[in-house]
């Protein structure tokens, strides 16, 4: 029996953000823009489009200035940039239309000092020293709310397993940081580069986190998919929320995606924007979104990377029903390619045998 109700749900598409990071260079503004036009039309209306940070070490990000300058604004859609030090927001508020600020000031803690010291050249003691900072300028801002934060909450390739109770008091010390300071928090983002979410602790985690920090209403879940199981993670969060609340999704057509320093490559992946779009319409939770429309983005974006992807979507189709149901007369399919008569038709197939039919029995 599915739940009654479910939390208010955003998606946020990172395909040309992590999902391009880790992919070779070579993928031109050009066709950046095409892939940012085919979602907008597919409807989503939240995505990352790319980062200010340095090329020498990130060079896919090199051309995010090009990329935004040549963005037009979009009634209804969000485009948003990582920035990861002062110099980079500095640098992304010149071109803000087209992107939006994220509204809440933050603070966010690395839990695995392998990954910072990879990721950012920094120890976990750097970023504690740093926390006054946002703070204090949040309160001279006059800014009412916040958010809080971990990355690798869940564990580490380096490191390993992080426990739910690390997790949670290092969200307390960020919780009544900002709550000494006279500002109620209000998000949570919990970040999962090494993907090491699974189902049971996520699950787990909310339950607390909702428990012992009620102020917080926007849970911002950003999961890496190399164990498979971002997926299921997501499915407990909007079981463990309630229609109060907002689940933030992160994830990236075809499932592409990855942090370089992490340790998994293109291996390491994303949820599949057109698989989570699927999950919520089993759901009956409308988001907006058209899953043939994302399907042709992903054929696309295979295309312009020269490789397959990772949604299962965009293998097989949606469920389907009513006209799209197959035809009982189809032959045998074998290949990845002959699965597409869902979006292509018979030609796929066409010359594939059919044992079942037997020939009549005049017939030699």
């Amino acid at each position: 029996m599915l739940k009654k109700s479910y939390p208010k749900i955003q998606i946020t598409d990172e395909t040309l953000r992590d999902g391009l990071q880790i992919e070779r260079e070579g993928v031109t503004v050009d066709e950046k823009l095409e892939l940012l036009n085919l979602m907008v039309a597919a409807g989503i209306n939240r995505m990352v489009v790319g980062a200010f940070v340095n090329p020498k070490w990130s060079p896919q990000m090199a051309d995010t200035l090009d990329l935004v300058a040549r963005i037009k604004p979009v009634q209804g859609v969000k485009f948003f940039a990582l920035a990861l030090n002062e110099r980079g927001r500095e640098e992304r508020k010149q071109y803000s239309p087209p992107l939006s600020i994220e509204p809440l000031p933050a603070t966010h803690l690395h839990m695995c000092s392998e990954f910072i010291k990879r990721n950012t050249n920094k120890t976990l003691d750097d970023q504690e020293r740093l926390w006054d900072a946002p703070i204090e300028k949040a309160k001279a801002n006059g800014a009412k709310e916040a958010a809080i934060g971990l990355s690798a909450g869940w564990g580490s390739n380096w490191t390993g397993v992080v426990s739910h109770e690390d997790r949670i008091a290092a969200l307390a010390l960020q919780y009544q940081a900002w709550t000494d300071a006279g500002i109620v928090v209000k998000r949570i983002d919990m970040a999962d580069p090494m993907a090491w979410n699974t189902p049971i602790a996520v699950r787990e985690d909310i339950a607390e986190i909702k428990k012992r920090f009620p102020t917080i209403e926007h849970f911002h879940l950003h999961l890496h998919n190399a164990r498979g199981l971002a997926l299921l993670s997501i499915y407990e969060a909007l079981n463990a929320l309630s229609e109060s609340d907002t689940l933030i999704i992160d994830c990236a057509i075809g499932g592409i995606g990855g942090c370089p320093y992490c340790g998994n490559g293109q291996a390491t992946g994303m949820i599949p924007t057109e698989d989570l779009v699927h999950l919520l319409q089993t759901l009956n939770i409308d988001c907006g979104i058209h899953l043939e429309k994302l399907i042709a983005t992903s054929v696309r974006l295979s295309e312009i990377l020269k490789r397959p992807l990772h949604s299962q979507v965009t293998f097989n189709g949606g469920l389907p029903s009513g006209d799209q149901l197959y035809d009982v007369d189809m032959p045998v399919v074998y290949t990845f390619a002959e699965a597409q008569h869902f979006r292509l038709g018979p030609k796929v197939y066409e010359g594939n045998a059919r044992p079942w039919i037997r020939k009549p029995s005049n017939e030699v």
